[in-house]
């Protein structure tokens, strides 16, 4: 299914950007669509797919990714506030919105006229979106949080049955759905799953002896999509999958199996040679020295650093494509710069593409290479890619 609106998004033109020399990202919204069909497959169409884009869809453009994602016939986008789904109401997306973060009071006239579905667990939460509702003349729908052992947000087991009664007495809105959140489900042998999930269950028998039994229930994130099918319910959240990474299984501190699911990373980040230097044996590369040739070395610069989002962390680790070879990254990451050496890589030259994140000729750099490199995770890695790096979607 083809969507019109998608096609009249004004998008940078690729072929300006690959002759200018910027460092761009390249994010493939088929590839996007190809994932969210593998991962709808894998739980079953009888699962309802919350399809995560917060966070500019995990540094993918948010609203490129909602409008090929609601093309698809996702019927439900994640964001993590209002602000996130008023931004996509005004890019014209109808799909059901999912605020996963609660709300911020006064902003509850807002979410209803923007036809937004809050999160709730507190009881001002209730009390300030029924108002807001009575006011507009809707019966709100809205999604209970309930903290099974995360302690961030929802509502614990204590104050379960106050917001229950509230929520049964209320008028103006209704409980759609009920969720929780697993702190480690990709971990097999961990026993916070279990716990979690147990607290669930009693969480929703609370739930029915209120007479309240929606018809939504979610647990799984993307790690609990990929390893724990008891836990899909009837809707799940994946994130990261879609965006074609998936977390490895653990047992015991080792990892046991990869995810079966097929997906394909949905973006390639690149650059372009900006200069290429000739540098002596024993001189040293870049801010404080922290590379020095062993040998006569030829060194590629290249226009990104970290106010690209590339992490500083990969100084002297990371590598780079450079016409189909891997060319180490040498000497400190800085704000605007890399260098790498290139001097096993015949006749490179100013203007050659890089692949930062990537694949080329066979070999790969992926963010999960750069998240280990870097201390961090896949996630950080592609939401830390910048707004100065212009996306360019095909």
């Amino acid at each position: 299914m083809n969507s019109p609106r998608l096609e009249r998004i004004n998008l940078p033109d690729r072929r300006s950007l690959a002759l200018d020399g910027r460092t761009w990202a390249e994010v493939s919204l088929t590839t996007l669509r190809e994932n969210f069909r593998a991962v709808q497959q894998h739980v079953g169409e009888k699962v309802a797919i919350c399809a995560v884009v917060k966070a500019d869809g995990y540094g993918h453009g948010a609203t490129e990714c909602a409008l090929a994602l609601e093309a698809e016939g996702a019927p439900w986008l994640g964001v993590t506030d209002a602000a996130e789904g008023r931004a996509l109401r005004s890019a014209g997306i109808w799909t059901r919105i999912l605020l996963m973060t609660g709300i911020w009071k006064g902003e509850e006239d807002s979410i209803v006229a923007h036809n937004l579905t809050p999160t709730i667990w507190e009881t001002w939460h209730i009390e300030r979106l029924a108002k807001a509702a009575r006011k507009q003349q809707i019966n709100l729908p809205v999604h209970l949080k309930v903290d099974t052992g995360m302690n961030r947000l929802g509502v614990s087991k204590r104050g379960l049955a106050e917001v229950c009664a509230k929520l049964a007495a209320c008028e103006n809105l209704h409980l759609e759905g009920v969720s929780t959140h697993f702190a480690s489900a990709e971990v097999l042998d961990t026993e916070d799953a279990p716990r979690q999930e147990k607290r669930f269950e009693e969480a929703l028998a609370i739930l029915a002896e209120h007479g309240l039994r929606p018809p939504l229930v979610h647990m799984g994130n993307s790690a609990a999509v990929s390893a724990r099918s008891e836990t899909w319910k009837t809707m799940v959240r994946p994130g990261i999958l879609l965006y074609g990474y998936s977390l490895p299984v653990m047992r015991g501190g080792e990892i046991v199996t990869e995810s079966s699911l097929p997906l394909t990373p949905v973006l390639a980040w690149k650059t372009r040679v900006l200069t290429v230097k000739d540098v002596p044996a024993g001189e040293a590369v870049g801010y404080m020295g922290t590379y020095v040739t062993q040998e006569h070395s030829r060194i590629a610069v290249l226009p990104v650093g970290y106010a690209d989002g590339y992490p500083r962390l990969l100084s002297n680790r990371a590598r780079v494509i450079v016409r189909g070879e891997y060319a180490p990254v040498v000497g400190r990451v800085s704000m605007d710069l890399t260098t790498v050496d290139v001097g096993n890589i015949p006749g490179v030259a100013v203007g050659d593409e890089v692949t930062l994140i990537g694949s080329n000729s066979g070999k790969t750099v992926d963010a999960v290479e750069l998240a280990r490199l870097g201390e961090t995770v896949p996630y950080e890695i592609l939401c830390g890619i910048s707004q100065r790096v212009p996306r360019v979607y095909s």
